[in-house]
C-alpha cells in the first residue's frame, strides 16, 4: 500500500485513502462482477482513458487490483480484484446497503 500523509493513525483514514477518487468505488464494483478488460471498464463506467488508467494504477499500487498483461498484439490486459480487493468490497457492502436505504427514504 502506498504511504499517504495522515493515514498512519486511523484505520478509516487508511481505508478512505485507498478508495478516494471519483471512480475507484465504481471500478471496485465493476471488478466485483468479474474480470474486465480496460476497454470494457471504460465503456461500463463512461470514464476517460487517462483517468481510468490513473485510478487503476493507484488501485494496483495499493494491492487492491491485479493487472494481467498477456503480452499479445494487439495488447490484451485484464484487471481483477486481489484478495485485498475482495475484502475491501466486502467492507463496502454495508455502506452500499445504507446508501440504498437512504435513497429509498
Amino acid at each position: 500500500m502506498r504511504n499517504r500523509p495522515g493515514t498512519g493513525h486511523c484505520g478509516v483514514d487508511a481505508a478512505m485513502g485507498v478508495i478516494e477518487g471519483k471512480w475507484k468505488v465504481s471500478i471496485l464494483w465493476a471488478l466485483g462482477e468479474g474480470v474486465c478488460r480496460f476497454g470494457e471498464l471504460r465503456r461500463v463506467l463512461g470514464v476517460t482513458e487517462k483517468v481510468l488508467a490513473g485510478q487503476l494504477r493507484e488501485l494496483e499500487g495499493d494491492g487492491v487490483v491485479v493487472r494481467e498483461d498477456f503480452g499479445e498484439v494487439p495488447p490484451r490486459v485484464e484487471y481483477s480484484l486481489s484478495a485485498r480487493g475482495l475484502a475491501l468490497n466486502s467492507a463496502l457492502r454495508p455502506l452500499g446497503e445504507w446508501g440504498r436505504e437512504l435513497l429509498g427514504s
